[in-house]
C-alpha cells in the first residue's frame, strides 16, 4: 500500500463497507480491528432494500442474497398468540432492485465483506489491532495503535479516520464526543436458536404486542430462529431460561427440540453522538447513534453514513473539495438518524406500551385500520424520509417532490442489455432527463428504457433530476 491510507477502525459490516467503498474510489484503506477472530454469533438480522443498494456499490449484494431469505412481512399478534393485524411484503424485488426487506444470518454478512477486501488490492485487513490515540492536524491524522498480541506500541499516519467501531467506540471517546439520550433504555433478553426440523412460525416478523411481556420473534435464515423478549425490572437472562421459564416463553416450540446458541442481555438504547467530525476524524454506524430495535434500521444507519461519506471523503482528498464539505456527513446523517430512532421509540409504544387498557384499545383499532389499504402500504413500506441539509436543493415543485430522496432503481435495458440503473449511472454523480438519458460525471451518455414505466411515473413532470453519488436526488425541475 502506497501513500498515507484513509484508516478505518472497526472491522463490522459498517467498517468493511466503508474500506469497499473507499477503496472503489481509488483510496488506499487500512481496517484495524482490535479483536483477533471475527465474531461468529448472530446480532443484525435485518436489511432492508435501499441499504441492499449500498451493499451493491460495495460489490456484494449478488455475493450476499444467496445467503438471505425475503421477509414475509409483519404480524401483530396478542399474549395468546392470536393474530390483530398482518401486514405481508412482496418478496420479490420492489422500487430500489432488491427484496423490501432480507433476513441475514450477520456472520455470513461479514463474510462476505471481509472476501470482498481480501481480494481487493487497495484494503489491508489487521485484526488485534487497538487504536489508542487519535491527534487530527491540518493535513491528516496520527493515530497510536497497540499491538493485542503484545508487541509495542506504533504510529500510523492516515489521511483520515473513519470510526465505525460500534456502541462503544473508542474513536468517539479520543474526539471528545458523548452520546445524547433521545429516550430511555430497554432491557430486552435475546435468544437466538438452530432447529434441525422447521418450526411453526410465520416466515415473517411477528410482534407480541403485550404490555406485561413485550416481544419479538422470527425464522433468520437457514435453521436459525430469533426471540426478544423484554425484561423486567430486576429481571435477569437467568430467570428467564430455566427450563420452564423456557418452555412458556417459546411455546408452542419445545425448547428441548433445539439448540440454544446464545441468550444475552441487551440493552436497546436511542442516542445520538454530539459530535460527528474532529478535523479528519469522522464517526459512523453505531459509534454516532444507536436505535431500539423497531424498525430494524440499526444496520441500515450505519451503512447509510458510509455510502454517503464516502464519495465526500474522497472529493476532499482528491482536492475536488475542501474540507468544509465533511461538515455536511453529521448535518445531513444526524437528522436522519434521529427521525428513524424517533420513529421506532415512537412504534415501540404504540405496540407494546400501556396496561391491559392499552392493549384493549389497540387490538380495537388494528381492528379497522389492517383493512385501510393505504395504512397497510404504510406498514410494509421499506422508504426512508428524505434527506435534508447543505446538498440537497428542494426548490421548484420537482425539487419539493423528488429532492433528498433515493432515486429508485428499477431493471432498465441499455444497447439490449437488461441491467440495474445504478450499474447504468457509474460510481459518480449523474443526471437523468425525462426522455431518460442518462448523463455520468464523467461525460459519458447513455440511454435507458424503461420496461415497467417505474421511473417515468417517478419522474412525473420533472424535466431533470441532478442525482448524487450515493443516489440521493440533490436537485430536479
Amino acid at each position: 500500500m502506497s501513500g498515507a491510507p484513509v484508516v478505518v477502525v472497526g472491522a463490522g459490516p459498517v467498517g468493511l463497507t466503508a474500506a469497499l467503498l473507499l477503496a472503489r474510489r481509488g483510496l488506499p484503506v487500512l481496517v484495524l480491528e482490535r479483536h483477533r477472530t471475527p465474531y461468529d454469533l448472530p446480532r443484525a438480522v435485518h436489511l432492508d432494500d435501499e441499504v441492499f443498494r449500498v451493499l451493491q456499490h460495495a460489490g456484494v449484494a449478488d455475493d450476499l442474497v444467496p445467503l438471505t431469505r425475503p421477509l414475509a412481512g409483519l404480524r401483530l399478534v396478542d399474549a395468546p398468540r392470536s393474530v390483530l393485524a398482518e401486514f405481508r411484503r412482496d418478496p420479490a424485488a420492489g422500487r430500489n432492485g432488491w427484496p423490501q426487506g432480507s433476513l441475514v444470518h450477520q456472520p455470513d454478512l461479514e463474510a462476505v465483506l471481509a472476501a470482498a477486501v481480501e481480494r481487493s488490492p487497495r484494503v489491508e485487513l489487521r485484526r488485534g489491532a487497538e487504536v489508542t490515540g487519535v491527534t487530527a492536524d491540518g493535513d491528516g491524522v496520527t493515530l497510536t495503535v497497540r499491538d493485542r498480541d503484545g508487541g509495542a506500541d506504533r504510529s500510523v499516519r492516515a489521511t483520515a479516520v473513519l470510526g465505525c467501531d460500534g456502541a462503544n467506540s473508542t474513536v468517539r471517546g479520543l474526539i471528545g464526543s458523548r452520546m445524547r439520550d433521545l429516550g430511555p433504555a430497554d432491557r430486552w433478553l435475546v435468544l437466538d436458536v438452530r432447529s434441525p426440523v422447521p418450526l411453526p412460525i410465520w416466515p415473517g416478523v411477528s410482534q407480541v404486542c403485550d404490555p406485561a411481556r413485550a416481544a419479538t420473534f422470527m425464522p433468520v435464515t437457514g435453521d436459525r430462529y430469533r426471540w426478544e423478549f423484554r425484561l423486567a425490572p430486576g429481571e435477569t437472562v437467568a430467570d428467564l431460561t430455566t427450563p420452564a421459564a423456557l418452555r412458556r416463553l417459546l411455546a408452542p416450540v419445545d425448547p428441548s427440540a433445539v439448540e440454544l446458541v446464545r441468550a444475552v442481555e441487551y440493552t436497546f438504547r436511542a442516542q445520538v453522538a454530539d459530535r460527528w467530525r474532529s478535523g479528519r476524524v469522522l464517526l459512523a454506524g453505531d459509534a454516532a447513534h444507536l436505535t431500539p430495535p423497531f424498525v430494524g434500521q440499526g444496520l441500515g444507519l450505519g451503512l447509510r453514513d458510509v455510502h454517503q461519506l464516502s464519495w465526500k471523503l474522497a472529493a476532499v482528498l482528491a482536492g475536488e473539495a475542501d474540507d468544509d464539505l465533511l461538515d455536511s456527513h453529521q448535518a445531513e446523517r444526524e437528522p436522519h438518524a434521529r427521525a428513524l430512532i424517533r420513529l421506532a421509540l415512537l412504534l415501540g409504544r404504540l405496540m407494546t406500551g400501556g396496561g391491559r387498557g392499552a392493549a384493549g384499545m389497540r387490538r380495537a383499532v388494528l381492528a379497522v385500520v389492517r383493512r385501510i389499504p393505504t395504512v397497510a402500504r404504510l406498514a410494509t413500506d421499506s422508504r426512508t424520509p428524505p434527506l435534508r441539509g447543505p446538498l440537497v436543493d428542494r426548490r421548484g415543485r420537482a425539487g419539493r417532490r423528488l429532492a433528498g430522496s433515493l432515486l429508485p432503481q428499477p431493471w432498465v435495458v441499455v444497447e439490449g442489455r437488461r441491467c440495474r440503473l445504478d450499474d447504468v449511472l457509474g460510481d459518480g454523480a449523474a443526471v437523468l432527463t425525462a426522455d431518460l438519458d442518462v448523463r455520468r460525471a464523467d461525460g459519458t451518455t447513455a440511454r435507458v428504457e424503461d420496461p415497467t414505466g417505474m421511473l417515468r411515473r417517478w419522474l412525473g413532470g420533472a424535466g431533470r433530476v441532478d442525482v448524487r453519488p450515493d443516489r440521493i436526488v440533490a436537485a430536479a425541475r
